[in-house]
This record gives C-alpha cells, sequence and structure tokens, in this order.
C-alpha cells in the first residue's frame, strides 16, 4: 500500500514537473525563434545539451550506469532509426514553433491520438471499436476550427507540426519497445538517440545553418549574449522534460503516458498565450479546447475498452 502511494505521489511530481519544463522549453524555444530564425541550430543545441548533461546523470543514477550488451543488427534495426527520428521530430516541431503560435502548433499536435490509431492498425494489426473511431471526431474537428480561426495560420507550421507529431507518435512505440525487450536504462536510451542524432546531422547543419549564422547580414543586429542564454537555457529545459518523459514512459502504461501527455498540452497552450500574447478568437479557443476534450474522451474510451477486454478475458477462463 505504501509503495503504491509512493509511485502515485512520485507520477504526480514528475507530472508537474513536466508540465513546467515542457512549457518553459516551448516558450524560450518561441523567443529565440523570433530573433534567430534557424531551427536546425537549435534542434542541434538541445542535442548537445542532451548529451552534455547525461553523462554526470548517468553515473549518479542507479542502474544507469551499466551498459547493456545489445546486438549490432537490434542496434542497427531500432537503435539508429530512433536516432533518425528523434532529430527530425525534434526539427519539425521547432520548424512549427518558428511558424505559428505556440498554442496552435500544439493544439495540432493534439492530434497524435489519430496517427497512434493508424500506426497501430498498420504496423501491430490492431484494431479498434467503433467508438474510439468516433471518439478522433471531436479532436479532428478541434484541430480543423482551430485551424480556420488561427489568425496567424502558416501551411508550413502546420505540415511541420503534423510530421512531427507523426514521427513522435512512431517513437512512442518503438522506444517503448526497446525499454521492454532491452535492459536498458531510459535515461541512457536518452543519451545514446541525443548523440548519434548529434553526430549524423552535424554535417546537415554545417550545409544548413552555419554559412548563413556566419555571413549573414541580419545576423549583425542580434544580441549574442541575449541568444546565447536563451540557447542555454532552453537546452537545460529540453534536457529535463526529455528526462521526465522518458521517466514516465518507464514508469507507467501507454494510457497514463497519453494522459498525462494530452494534460502537458493544456499547460502548454495556456502558458504561451500569458506570456507570449499571441492574439487568438474564442473561436480559436473552442477549437483547441475541442481538440484537447477529445484527446481526454479517446483516453477514456481507450480504458473502457481495455476494461471490458480484460474482463472477457477472465470470463473465458
Amino acid at each position: 500500500m505504501a509503495k503504491t502511494a509512493y509511485l502515485g505521489l512520485k507520477i504526480v511530481i514528475l507530472c508537474l514537473l513536466w508540465y513546467i519544463t515542457s512549457a518553459a522549453n516551448n516558450v524560450i524555444g518561441k523567443l529565440v525563434l523570433q530573433s534567430f530564425a534557424y531551427p536546425t541550430t537549435i534542434t542541434l543545441f538541445q542535442f548537445l545539451s542532451i548529451t552534455i548533461y547525461s553523462i554526470p546523470a548517468l553515473r549518479c543514477i542507479p542502474g544507469a550506469k551499466r551498459k547493456p550488451m545489445i546486438t549490432w543488427t537490434y542496434y542497427f534495426k531500432l537503435i539508429i532509426p530512433l536516432s533518425f527520428g528523434k532529430f527530425f521530430a525534434s526539427l519539425t516541431s521547432h520548424i512549427s514553433l518558428w511558424a505559428v503560435p505556440v498554442s496552435y502548433a500544439h493544439t495540432v499536435k493534439a492530434s497524435m491520438p489519430l496517427f497512434v490509431v493508424i500506426l497501430s492498425r498498420v504496423i501491430l494489426g490492431e484494431k479498434q471499436t467503433t467508438k474510439v473511431y468516433f471518439s478522433l471526431i471531436p479532436i479532428i474537428l478541434g484541430v480543423f476550427i482551430a485551424s480556420i480561426t488561427e489568425l496567424e495560420f502558416n501551411v508550413t507550421g502546420l505540415v511541420a507540426a503534423l510530421f512531427s507529431i507523426f514521427i513522435f507518435s512512431l517513437q512512442n512505440i518503438y522506444s517503448k519497445k526497446v525499454l521492454k525487450e532491452t535492459p536498458i536504462h531510459h535515461l541512457r536510451l536518452l543519451y545514446i538517440l541525443a548523440k548519434h542524432a548529434l553526430i549524423m546531422f552535424i554535417p546537415f547543419w554545417i550545409y544548413q545553418d552555419l554559412p548563413s549564422i556566419i555571413y549573414g547580414e541580419k545576423n549583425s543586429t542580434i544580441d549574442g549574449w541575449a541568444i546565447g542564454s536563451l540557447l542555454f537555457m532552453d537546452g537545460l529545459c529540453n534536457f529535463l522534460q526529455n528526462v521526465i518523459a522518458f521517466t514516465m514512459l518507464s514508469l507507467v502504461t501507454p494510457l497514463t503516458y497519453s494522459v498525462c501527455n494530452a494534460s502537458k498540452r493544456i499547460a502548454v497552450i495556456s502558458c504561451s498565450i500569458l506570456l507570449l500574447k499571441n492574439p487568438v478568437t474564442w473561436t480559436n479557443i473552442f477549437g483547441m479546447s475541442l481538440a484537447i476534450f477529445g484527446v481526454f474522451y479517446y483516453n477514456k474510451v481507450r480504458y473502457l475498452k481495455s476494461i471490458f477486454n480484460v474482463n472477457n478475458s477472465i470470463n473465458f477462463q
């Protein structure tokens, strides 16, 4: 009983910290991108931060020190693709933040259940009930209403946010698979993915951003110290957010994780509207609220479906 209560308290505290670090990460990221429009550079800086901060953390956390034995076949089959996915998901997420307001980007990302249902059907062959499919309607309608009423709508931002959440959905499925199939600690997995993503995409960054940063005329007016400080804070918040997300993924069921993630979006959207003061209409807010409500309804339907399946299984036995 005491152990269950401790676990529950731990999850609640982790959720609150997740919401705070995620909101801070998104607000700071938007502030950086408004003055320093280089999504690839910010993405790479975040991976550098995760790689550096993870080294002392791995030495201090029990169970994370040991390097698991993973075959090269498994490494190239899952770990390397996850590293590619982590980079592209983060990059497209930053592109969406750069192109549209944080509140709208996260409303679009609330469509994650739609991608989960599609990917579960395609990859796992998992069929859903009619109620599950109906529960997706409020999400789709909410995102649609938010899109047509968004005062700062941008097609690039919409597509980038959708692509980002598609890859994040894939990552959640396969990260959970790696954590189940191997003895790897979730923090070490985060470190490995960030390190590989950093190494693999440095050449791309050199080609894409470095010449513009060095020779771009608009950069002469940028306050280097201010941008550097914001990048440092952004990298730290991103590291903490990732650590908490991977910890949550290892502690709770996918359903609980989805509910916590939906609640996190409310925190991020609310904080971004209050702090960044991006213009919104009541219809826009209704669309955002409908999408978030749809996510909670979807999670409830999935939960009831799992209970029904368990009861049927018990009755059958």
